[in-house]
Order: C-alpha cells, then sequence, then structure tokens
C-alpha cells in the first residue's frame, strides 16, 4: 500500500524520520538491580528497531530513583549509569530508526508500597475510591525542589545525549507531576508556579529551556502533553493550544498528544467527565485542532492499531501516529504493514465493573507481552486479564522488596 505514513518527515533539529510511525512509551517495569536496563530490554527495544518505526520513544526514565511509578522502572542520573543505556540506544537506533528517551517524574503518582519521594505540586491526593490508600499522601513542594526538579530533568537529558539517544520527550502528560502543575485540580499554589496558565506551565517551560540550552540545537527536544485531563475543572484543551503556543519559541520538535491520569485513564479510552474517545486514535480529534494552530509538529497516541486509522491520522494534518499497546503483541506491525496492509493489531480492553482494576489488569496484559517479547518468545494474544493481573501483582511486590533493600536508608528518611 503507498500511503504517507511510510513517508519520512525531516524535524526542525534537521533529524530525519524514516516514516511517520513512532513506538510510544509504555510502562516496561522491566529493569534490572538498580534501576538499569539489561539483556531483556536490550532485545525489547531490538524488536521494535527491526520492526520498522521511524521513532521509538523508550518507556519512563525517572530523573529520581527516589521517585517511581514502579519498582521495575528506569532511572538514569548519574555518569555511572551510562553503559547499560547505551547499549540499550544502540539496540533501539538499529534498521536507521531513531530513539529518544522519555524522562519523567511521577508527582504524587508514587504507590504507597513504593515509599520515597511523593511530591505535588499542591497537597491533593489521588481519589481512587476504595483503591486511595494504593497511593502516597503528596507533600507540596518548596520552591527549592522546584529547581532541583528542573536541574534533575537537565542532568538525565544530557546522560541521554552521552548514552546514544537522539533526543528526550518530556513527560508532562497521564497525570504524572508535571501535568500536575499543568492542572488546576492538582496545582493550588499561590506563588508563581499556581493560578494562570501561563504561571502553571512556568515550570514545564523553564525545564524544555534548559535542555535545548544544554544538549544543542541538533538534539531532539520533544513534550508530551494532555489534551485534556477529561476530569471536570481539569487541564482542557484551550488551555493544551495555549501551553502548546508557549512551547513554539523553544525551538521544541514536536509535541505529543494524549490524556487521561491515574484517575482518568484515557490513555485507555476511558474517562472521567463523561465524554466519549473515538475506538481509534482516541485524541485525534484534539490534535487535529491544536495543529492547525501550531508550527510545531504535532504526535497523537491512542487506541491505533490499524494503517487505515494511522493513514487517517497523517492526512489529517497531524504529522506522527504513536501506537504502544498494538505494538506490545507485534513489535513488526509497520513491516506487516508494508505487504499486508489489511492486518491489523491487538488491543486488550478489559471490561470490569472495578475500573481501577480494568485499569491494572490491561496494563498486567501489556507488560505481560513486553516481557515475552523481552525473552524473545511470541506474544501471547489470549493472555487472562485476572491470571495477568495476578502475575504481575506477585511481580511487583517482588521487585517492591529488591527496590526497598537497594534503597532502604535513602527511602526511609522520607516515610
Amino acid at each position: 500500500m503507498s500511503s504517507s505514513v511510510f513517508t519520512p518527515v525531516t524535524l526542525p533539529c534537521g533529524v530525519v524520520l524514516k516514516n511517520r510511525l513512532v513506538k510510544a512509551a509504555m510502562e516496561e517495569n522491566m529493569a534490572r538491580q538498580g534501576q538499569l536496563p539489561g539483556s531483556e530490554l536490550f532485545r525489547l527495544y531490538r524488536a521494535w528497531a527491526e520492526g520498522g518505526v521511524g521513532l521509538i520513544i523508550t518507556g519512563n526514565v525517572m530523573v529520581d530513583h527516589l521517585a517511581m511509578t514502579g519498582p521495575g522502572g528506569l532511572a538514569l542520573e548519574t555518569p555511572e549509569h551510562l553503559p547499560a543505556f547505551s547499549e540499550m540506544a544502540q539496540n533501539a537506533k538499529l534498521n536507521n530508526t531513531i530513539a529518544i528517551m522519555q524522562i519523567n517524574h511521577p508527582g504524587r503518582q508514587v504507590f504507597a508500597r513504593m515509599g520515597g519521594k511523593v511530591l505535588s505540586p499542591s497537597n491533593v491526593p489521588l481519589n481512587m475510591g476504595k483503591h486511595s490508600k494504593l497511593f502516597g499522601q503528596p507533600r507540596a513542594m518548596t520552591l527549592a525542589e522546584i529547581e532541583d526538579l528542573a536541574m534533575r530533568f537537565d542532568t538525565t537529558a544530557k546522560l541521554a545525549k552521552r548514552a546514544g539517544f537522539d533526543g528526550v520527550e518530556v513527560h508532562a502528560a497521564h497525570g504524572y507531576l508535571l501535568a500536575q502543575f499543568l492542572s488546576p485540580l492538582t496545582n493550588k499554589r499561590k506563588d508563581e508556579y499556581g493560578g494562570s496558565i501561563e504561571n502553571r506551565a512556568r515550570l514545564l517551560l523553564d525545564i524544555v529551556k534548559r535542555i535545548r540550552q544544554s544538549c544543542g540545537n541538533e538534539f531532539i527536544v520533544s513534550v508530551k502533553l494532555n489534551s485534556a485531563d477529561f476530569q471536570r475543572g481539569g487541564f482542557d484543551v484551550d488551555e493544551a493550544a495555549n501551553v502548546v503556543k508557549m512551547l513554539e519559541p523553544l525551538n521544541v520538535d514536536f509535541v505529543e498528544l494524549s490524556g487521561g491520569s491515574y484517575e482518568a485513564p484515557a490513555m485507555q479510552g476511558r474517562t472521567a467527565d463523561q465524554r466519549t474517545l473515538a475506538r481509534e486514535a482516541y485524541f485525534l480529534e484534539f490534535a487535529q485542532r491544536i495543529a492547525k494552530d501550531t508550527s510545531i509538529a504535532i504526535m497523537t497516541t491512542g487506541g491505533i492499531s490499524r494503517l487505515e486509522t494511522a493513514h487517517t491520522v497523517v492526512e489529517s494534518g497531524v504529522s506522527l501516529v504513536g501506537m504502544a499497546s498494538a505494538l506490545a503483541f507485534t513489535p513488526d506491525l509497520p513491516n506487516h504493514w508494508q505487504h499486508d496492509p489489511d492486518k491489523n493489531g491487538m488491543i486488550p480492553k478489559v471490561n470490569w465493573k472495578d475500573k481501577t482494576l480494568a485499569g491494572l489488569a490491561t496494563m498486567a496484559i501489556i507488560k505481560r507481552q513486553l516481557r515475552r517479547v523481552g525473552d524473545g518468545k511470541r506474544a501471547k494474544p489470549d493472555s487472562s486479564p485476572l491470571w495477568s493481573l495476578i502475575t504481575d501483582q506477585v511481580r511487583t511486590s517482588r521487585l517492591t522488596k529488591r527496590y526497598r533493600q537497594s534503597f532502604a536508608a535513602e527511602v526511609d528518611r522520607f516515610q
């Protein structure tokens, strides 16, 4: 099939992507001891690179090992970490693939059993109903901690460049810390970081400026942004468009538009404000609207599993097509599309009444496929949601014990 999806695109920094298909970030939870990548992740990223995408965005790499979304997550903070991350970059860049590192801080979205730092712009805890106690109570950040955070993002970006990655994506979506600053639901500050959207975006803009200055004009600098929180009174598409406009003068290469948070997992197709998302390309309507009014290239992610949908995204004026879950089950789906354009990818759906458990089960199914590919096996399309959730919880408990033993003295300081 001749499709605009397979046409190259040149980013403002000069980097050329061979096509418009992007492996978007997924929570792998596959780090070895010390929150570093190992052979399983190298094999997984090699599969994606050889599978035909033009760009790979890594899963979360945290800027602080004491603030993690999960015990098997990655963190990059010092030059001692570089050999492992360099090998990860080498595998991700095979087959003329561009690879960038997603860098992040979870803020208040830290499981209580993990311990460590649970920071937020304000002390607003997660509201997960009967599951709220799974998460730590956040503490409002001081100005010194905000400055420290900006320095950490800058440090991790510089290390990503030294490791051989072609750029970074600053994660300011999905309810993580920078999204917490952007959202009026979680940012109740009365200082220069709260109130107006200009103030709530101040930290994100500062981080982007620092990274561009530190890493140079030939390094990809991108931002992942919510098109909306999908919660009443939250960050919405008009504010998202405003933030994109603020990013324009900062030489940002592209903005990825997604949506939601742990409280409203729109990235899994579910909202908390009764808005209905499209069955595929959940956020395309929002991305089209923003793309029309900005010079920055826009990428959208969410539920894309068919070439026809990817083609529609590009033809609508959105430059890049992000895929995640479909590439967990079929890492070489782009290669298949070159000779079989009708092949559909798979995205798991768990329709349990308990939405929190359904979200955890969906993530568990996906992580199970990532581990299988990392072990050199084929994905298992018929994975049981219940069994996947149980085994993931057992595995997470074991990794949490390892994490807390590794960093016991540091983690306990914040209890």
